[in-house]
């Protein structure tokens, strides 16, 4: 019998932990080597803008800032996590939460750098796949070890979900 609230608690619970998995790597990459982690305030001004109509932006960075962008941003970032979490566990199935397995997710997490490539950083002005960036190539490596992280995070979350404190 499959339990609804437990699959939805649990999946908000690996979204999350994904999310801080890959925020943390980040850190550590800044800290380590001195790599900038991504702007999430830029992902709350190109949301803010679309009540406006503006999906795309010649340059997000010379965009004018709206209110409230960091938050709109953060609380979307980690929405976003939970929502590929979920995907994620549509795709292995419920039985993976107390069963998971680490290439599975580490797979998808290098998949979901497609959204940013494809999706994100044509919409914020900086080409496909960051073609359009000063280092287009240390941006892509940055967002590929990025979703990696996120995907060892699901990985991670889930075994935290299953252990016995």
């Amino acid at each position: 019998m499959v339990n609804i609230a437990y699959i939805l608690i649990n999946t908000v619970i690996i979204g999350i932990g994904a999310t801080i998995t890959f925020d943390l790597w980040a850190q550590l990459l800044k800290l380590l080597f001195k790599i900038p982690p991504s702007n999430i305030c830029v992902v709350g001004r190109w949301l803010l803008h679309m009540p406006r109509g503006i999906f795309r932006h010649s340059n997000i960075i010379k965009s004018p800032e709206k209110k409230g962008e960091c938050l709109a941003g953060w609380i979307a970032h980690y929405m976003i996590g939970i929502t590929l979490a979920a995907i994620f566990i549509v795709i292995a199935g419920e039985s993976w939460i107390s069963n998971p397995s680490v290439i599975p997710a580490l797979l998808f997490g290098i998949v979901t750098v497609a959204a940013p490539f494809f999706i994100m950083q044509p919409a914020f002005g900086f080409g496909f796949a960051a073609s359009k960036t000063p280092h287009p190539m240390q941006a892509r490596l940055r967002s590929l070890l990025n979703h990696a992280a996120f995907g060892v995070g699901l990985y991670l979350s889930a075994i935290l979900v299953n252990s016995k404190f």
